[in-house]
């Protein structure tokens, strides 16, 4: 069965219905993006990037450092131009048309250290375009309902990393804005820290808000998003659905049996190996059932069958390979041992 995420690609990026046709209207959009091309110099960060993301959908866009991820952002929001392509924002060509319904926490964490965390979350507010007193009074709200009104009048200084990346994550939220775009916000969490933000992203999806977040750690993207873009060396060589990029792999069987020997030996696909007491292989283009009933009147004596779907991590070392895969394995152990 699809998950709703490919069922909603599909409708998105599916031809417009003619008159008279009862299918229905292409799922809208938060962001598309078409052959995007940036060159900095002579270097190609970014090289023909196309995303799809449709409304209300958690997207994470994958890749090691360098792979040309927050060029991309950059671009959607219009803090760059594109030197090619085209970028679209609920259907605006130009971000800065709609910037009040869009949240923005950038890599570069930045505030200043005197100011007061209430104060930070409420000029972050009016750079959005609210009024400077509602935005405080929202701002104390968000802190209270993240387990920071205690510090709601105290400095940046005097908080810990974790308080004021979620201070400065707060006043991306504060203008409740409709899509939300995060550059590595998982970095440099601790793991109590990361599960809240995981927490945060979940409930701003399910009121609707669009979020698409850059990461390089596959844990994050594999347990919040429906679609992903896999990026490297500046190109996408994958996007779409967490399903539809697993299903690039065929799943795999572990199979043991009580007979060592017999013709139901004859059933097992070609690229079974045993290694101990199981069998190993991919799973039948033909689905399990057949390969049941042979091994059931061959009298194999099953003992135990699992079934197991490849993840995104080997998803992504199949699309993008290993040398980016090595990648992203270093830089997570590189900010585990910081």
């Amino acid at each position: 069965m699809r998950s709703g995420y490919r069922a909603r690609m599909e409708t998105a990026l599916s031809d417009p219905p003619r008159a008279g046709n009862d299918t229905a209207p292409p799922a809208p959009l938060a962001i598309e993006a078409r052959g995007l091309v940036k060159r900095f110099g002579d270097t190609t960060a970014v090289d023909g990037v196309d995303l799809a993301v449709p409304e209300g959908a958690i997207y994470g866009v994958l890749g090691p450092n360098g792979a040309g991820k927050t060029t991309t952002l950059r671009m959607l929001l219009g803090i760059i131009d594109p030197d090619q392509g085209v970028r679209r924002m609920f259907g605006h060509d130009d971000p800065h048309d709609i910037a009040g319904l869009i949240g923005y926490l950038p890599e570069e964490r930045g505030l200043y250290p005197a100011m007061k965390a209430c104060d930070a979350i409420a000029f972050m507010g009016a750079l959005r375009g609210m009024a400077l007193s509602d935005a405080r009074e929202r701002g104390r709200v968000l802190l209270e309902d993240h387990g920071l009104g205690h510090a709601a009048e105290k400095q940046i200084r005097q908080l810990s990393k974790g308080m004021a990346q979620t201070v400065q994550l707060l006043g991306t939220l504060v203008h409740n804005p409709r899509l939300v775009i995060l550059d590595e916000p998982f970095s440099g969490l601790d793991a109590i820290n990361q599960g809240k933000l995981e927490v945060l992203i979940r409930g701003l999806a399910a009121r609707g808000t669009t979020v698409i977040f850059s990461t390089h750690v596959i844990a994050h993207a594999e347990r919040l998003c429906e679609g992903v873009a896999i990026i490297a060396g500046g190109r996408v060589p994958y996007a779409g659905s967490v399903d539809a990029a697993r299903d690039r792999i065929p799943a795999q069987v572990r199979l043991e049996t009580r007979a060592r020997e017999g013709r139901w030996r004859e059933a097992l696909p070609a690229d079974a190996r045993r290694e101990g007491d199981f069998w190993h292989f991919s799973l039948p283009d033909t689905g399990i059932e057949p390969l049941l009933r042979a091994l059931i009147e061959g009298e194999a004596g099953i003992l135990s069958l699992s079934i197991e779907r490849a993840g995104l991590h080997d998803a992504f070392v199949h699309i993008a390979g290993e040398a980016a895969a090595r990648a992203l394995e270093e830089e997570g152990a590189a900010e585990a041992a910081a």
